[in-house]
């Protein structure tokens, strides 16, 4: 039977929602390892619309992240508060500014960010359950302040202030290359820099891959 594996999206776009490359890549990971993908995010309003042409946050517009999401799902998503840890064998979150905009506020409050009350439930019942939770990019800041009491070992990558703020909420960060992982066996975390550090697809894809893979391993 097919590992099913929560994937919790952000919204559509690396300024304000998703990392749709890391997304997408994570999907094809997943697909390739015969896992079958539940894709899911919260329904609720994104914390601003950035022009991804300008970079300029576009004033007055407002999306939702459960809509958005669903752009990259091609529809096939659910709301996050409808998902169960039960029904998954592992979970992954992608990165992209709307882990650390609207999954969680780390963008805006850094260290005291709170996260969202649905998506911080689920990474915990999984977690409790005893299975493997992956976070990319950005999103282990977000596993910091979920798990930050029980000292899990993350990484963001290389940048000294984000891994301070990781490393403030009780994680210990790890410095790791773009295409390589962290993982917390004990804990059964997996992290990987991917766009904190990547220049080119190709780089960020590596890391996700060998993520996803652990991630099944430890399923």
């Amino acid at each position: 039977m097919a590992k099913k594996v929560g994937v919790i999206l952000s919204g559509c776009g690396v300024y304000d929602g998703a990392e749709i490359h890391e997304s997408v890549v994570t999907l094809l990971a997943l697909d390739r390892h015969g896992a079958e993908a539940v894709v899911c995010a919260p329904n609720t309003p994104q914390l601003h619309v950035v022009n991804h042409l300008t970079g300029e946050v576009a004033a007055g517009e407002a999306r939702n992240v459960l809509v958005e999401s669903a752009r990259i799902a091609r529809g096939a998503i659910r709301d996050v508060a409808d998902v169960a840890a039960s029904e998954l064998d592992a979970l992954i979150l992608p990165g992209g500014f709307g882990a650390a905009k609207n999954l969680c506020d780390f963008a805006v409050k850094g260290p005291a960010c709170e996260v969202h009350p649905e998506v911080a439930r689920l990474v915990r019942e999984v977690h409790a359950q005893g299975k493997p939770v992956a976070a990319v990019c950005i999103a282990p800041a977000l596993l910091a302040r979920v798990l930050g009491e029980e000292a899990p070992e993350l990484t963001i990558g290389t940048d000294a202030g984000t891994a301070s703020a990781l490393e403030t909420m009780g994680a210990r960060h790890v410095a790791c290359p773009v295409r390589e992982t962290v993982v917390d066996e004990r804990r059964k975390l997996v992290t990987t820099p991917a766009y904190m550090l990547a220049e080119r697809i190709s780089e960020a894809a590596d890391g996700i891959e060998r993520t996803v893979a652990k991630l099944l391993d430890m399923a």
